[in-house]
C-alpha cells in the first residue's frame, strides 16, 4: 500500500506566503532604492526586464518592469510545475506577482544612494536577502534556472553553467545599454547577492562534517562526547592498502569548534587521520548550535 504524504498545515503555508511576500518586498526595494538609480541590473529574468524596461519602457506600458518580469516568467514557471511540482508553480507564482506589484509600488520612491559602489554594495545585499527568503520557503523569482533544469538534460551542460552562459549574455547586453562600466558594477553586485543567498539558504551558523580514523577510537570518541559534547557515530571501516578493520568516528561540529576538535583528537593521537567537510544543511537528532 503506497503511503499517503503528510498534508502540509495551515501555519506552515502562512509562513512559506509571508516570507515569501517578505522576500518579494526586499527585492523591490533592492531594485527601485539601489539599482535602477545607479543603472545597476541583476542576471537572469529580472536583468533581462530591466533591460526591456530601460530601452522599450517609454513605447508602450506592456515593456515596463513590472508587466515583462510576470510575463517572462510564465513559461519557466509552467514548466517548473512540470518537473518539479504544483507547490513550486504557486509559491513562485505568488513571488512574481507580489514582485511586480511591489515594485509599482515602490516605482519613483527617492533614491537611497546614487553612489554606484554604496548601490552594488548594499543593492546586492537586500536584494540577496529578498531572493534568498523566496527560494528558501519554496519559491523563485528567476525562471533561467528552471529552464536549466529542463534544458540541461538534453544538453551537455550543468544548471550553472547554463545559468552562467545566460547571465554572460545579458550582462554583455547590458554594457551597450547602460554602459560598460554599469555592467562592471551589475556583476559585482550579482556576486554579492549570490553569496547572500547562500546565506540565507543555509543560515550563520555553517557545520563542518569530521571523519576521523584513528586505532584510539574509543578514546576519542568518548572525548568527543565529554569535552565537547557532540556525539559520534562509529562507522564500520577496512583499509584499503592493509586490509585491516578498524572504526570510523563521524561527527558533526561548528566552525568555531573545529579548532578545539582537533586538539582533542591530536593530544590522543597525533598519528590520527581527519576529513573536515562543509555541510550545507544540519538538522534532526540532539544537534544544536553551541560554543563551549
Amino acid at each position: 500500500m503506497a503511503r499517503q504524504h503528510k498534508k502540509e498545515s495551515i501555519s506552515h503555508i502562512l509562513l512559506r506566503f509571508v516570507m515569501i511576500i517578505l522576500g518579494s518586498l526586499l527585492t523591490a526595494f533592492a531594485i527601485e532604492a539601489f539599482l535602477l538609480p545607479n543603472e545597476i541590473i541583476d542576471g537572469g529574468v529580472i536583468g533581462l526586464s530591466l533591460i526591456i524596461n530601460k530601452t522599450l519602457g517609454d513605447v508602450s506600458p506592456i515593456f515596463k518592469f513590472s508587466v515583462m518580469v510576470v510575463l517572462i516568467n510564465l513559461p519557466f514557471v509552467y514548466s517548473g510545475y512540470k518537473q518539479i511540482g504544483k507547490t513550486f508553480m504557486i509559491s513562485s507564482l505568488f513571488g512574481i506577482i507580489s514582485l511586480a506589484v511591489f515594485e509599482e509600488m515602490f516605482h519613483g520612491i527617492e533614491p537611497i544612494t546614487q553612489q554606484p559602489i554604496l548601490g552594488t554594495v548594499f543593492g546586492g545585499l537586500v536584494l540577496g536577502v529578498g531572493v534568498g527568503l523566496v527560494i528558501r520557503y519554496g519559491g523563485s523569482l528567476d525562471g533561467t534556472e528552471i529552464l536549466g533544469i529542463i534544458l540541461t538534460k538534453k544538453l551537455p551542460f550543468s544548471v550553472g553553467e547554463f545559468v552562467m552562459f545566460i547571465n554572460v549574455f545579458i550582462f554583455t547586453v547590458a554594457g551597450f545599454v547602460f554602459g560598460f562600466e554599469n555592467a562592471m558594477y551589475s556583476v559585482m553586485m550579482y556576486y554579492i547577492a549570490f553569496k547572500t543567498i547562500d546565506t540565507v539558504l543555509q543560515g550563520l551558523d555553517e557545520t563542518k562534517a569530521i571523519m576521523i580514523v584513528s586505532d584510539l577510537h574509543e578514546e576519542i570518541s568518548s572525548a568527543i562526547h565529554d569535552r565537547l559534547g557532540r556525539g559520534t557515530t562509529k562507522l564500520h571501516g577496512k583499509g584499503g592498502f592493509t586490509d585491516r578493520e578498524t572504526e570510523v568516528i563521524y561527527t558533526i561540529v561548528t566552525r568555531l569548534e573545529v579548532t578545539k576538535l582537533k586538539s582533542i583528537v591530536y593530544e590522543i593521537d597525533n598519528n590520527a587521520f581527519l576529513t573536515i567537510m562543509s555541510t550545507q544543511e544540519t538538522r534532526g537528532g540532539k544537534f544544536k548550535s553551541a560554543i563551549h
